[in-house]
């Protein structure tokens, strides 16, 4: 193996991406190849580059420094400076590769072409610059299939990195017995802003319906105990359209490793800050989510769901995905653009669950309108009292996932780009 210096540079986005995509590839690469910062003393190094993305929340960076996997973590902000200015942020060696892990697929192109890197697609749905990719990887032959043919050479089938999570779930610390409900109000501001409120609430009203069911809140990682409480709280406006709330929130300490919320109607929450909390959701019956990269890692899981999205509420535009997205969230046209969106957008829609995308067909229920607790409740009592619909959900879920070792797969073509183009040998 080479001994001359080079750079392994991911590109992600959001927090989706970073935990099913990044964390574990990183992980398995290290395994693979000897790379700063886990090896010292190697001329190697494998770093993160964060790009721009509505769908990020700002944090991603400072979760992404806790893995002690990067040697430099670069956050989105600084994205357009380190292509105008990369020494900035310290030396680059000449020879690098640029794997695009999440987000838009040109960032990644622009970053190489800016470093004169290779680079590298995992393409889950389509591969957009092929010319410009010395490697794609891909989820599915589907993939391969929307190459043109002059191109279809550089293209590999790996699978579905995602398969893999449920390899690394191993119930050590079981949650006590009884039936349990994961409640998954999303990542960002705009989802949490209507999540914590409206799931909250369902908490209490499932609790009066089915007095033995608990709960369990799994923090995403780049949210913690203080979002909880202020989007729980009267500075967040919706909170008043809800009878649910917080009376208090006991951290997890040396003896227990996860908190307790109780509401004000006194329901008990556990809620899990380790991430990934795979441990923990396997032991659900049922998960309660928003939309976003979680309904993919409860897929893999094959944690039978039920999808929410109250657009009741005005601020449930800001929550839109791409360039909408954007418009939405401009001060001037907020209102008026938000209600047109939200109804084109409702409208219009399609699924919003990547298992129901990925198979073309309703396999978890999304509830997505006008919706309210006592209505997700009782839905989600009529599931836990119906253990085969809950086998029915998850042997679809099992169907649907690709075969395991997408991760391994993913490293070993890494490697052979890089022999192939004699930066190793």
């Amino acid at each position: 193996m080479s001994n001359d210096p080079l750079a392994i540079i991911f590109v992600s986005n959001g927090p989706g991406e970073l935990a099913t995509w990044v964390k574990p590839l990183a992980k398995e690469l290290h395994q693979e190849i000897a790379l700063r910062p886990k090896v010292n003393s190697s001329p190697k190094s494998l770093n993160l580059v964060l790009v721009p993305c509505p769908n990020a929340t700002g944090y991603e960076h400072l979760v992404a420094k806790k893995w002690l996997q990067f040697e430099k973590v670069i956050s989105a902000k600084y994205f357009w400076k380190l292509i105008f200015k990369p020494n900035d942020f310290g030396s680059w060696p000449s020879k690098g590769l640029v794997i695009f892990l999440g987000g838009d697929q040109f960032w990644s192109v622009l970053l190489s072409a800016r470093l004169g890197y290779l680079h590298m697609t995992y393409a889950e749905w389509i591969a957009r610059w092929p010319f410009w990719n010395d490697r794609i990887v891909a989820m599915s032959e589907k993939i391969v299939h929307k190459l043109p043919k002059k191109f279809q050479d550089r293209c590999s089938v790996i699978g579905d990195l995602t398969a893999d999570l449920n390899e690394t779930a191993k119930i050590d610390d079981p949650l006590p017995s009884g039936k349990w409900i994961a409640l998954m109000p999303g990542s960002k501001s705009a989802k949490l802003k209507i999540g914590i409120p409206f799931f909250l609430d369902v908490a209490d009203r499932i609790s009066q319906l089915m007095p033995n069911c608990q709960f369990l809140i799994p923090l995403a990682p780049t949210t913690n105990i203080d979002a909880i409480k202020y989007f729980s709280s009267k500075k967040n406006p919706i909170t008043r359209q809800y009878e649910s709330g917080i009376q208090s929130i006991n951290q997890a300490n040396n003896e227990e490793t996860r908190g307790i919320l109780t509401t004000k109607n006194s329901t008990k929450i556990l809620i899990q800050e380790k991430h990934p909390a795979y441990n923990d959701l396997c032991q659900c019956d049922l998960a309660l989510t928003t939309v976003g990269a979680n309904t993919a890692e409860l897929g893999s899981l094959n944690i039978p769901m039920i999808v929410v999205v109250p657009t009741q509420h005005i601020l449930v535009m800001e929550a839109w995905d791409g360039l909408v997205g954007v418009m939405a969230r401009l001060p001037i046209l907020k209102w008026f653009l938000g209600l047109l969106i939200s109804y084109l957008k409702l409208k219009k829609r399609g699924f919003m669950a990547w298992p129901n995308i990925s198979a073309k067909r309703m396999i978890v229920p999304e509830r997505v309108g006008k919706i309210t607790p006592k209505q997700i409740a009782k839905e989600a009592v009529d599931w836990l009292n119906s253990p085969a619909r809950l086998s029915g959900q998850k042997a679809d879920l099992q169907a649907l996932r690709g075969n395991k070792g997408a991760t391994n797969k993913f490293c070993q073509e890494i490697i052979n780009l890089l022999e192939e183009k004699k930066l190793f040998n």
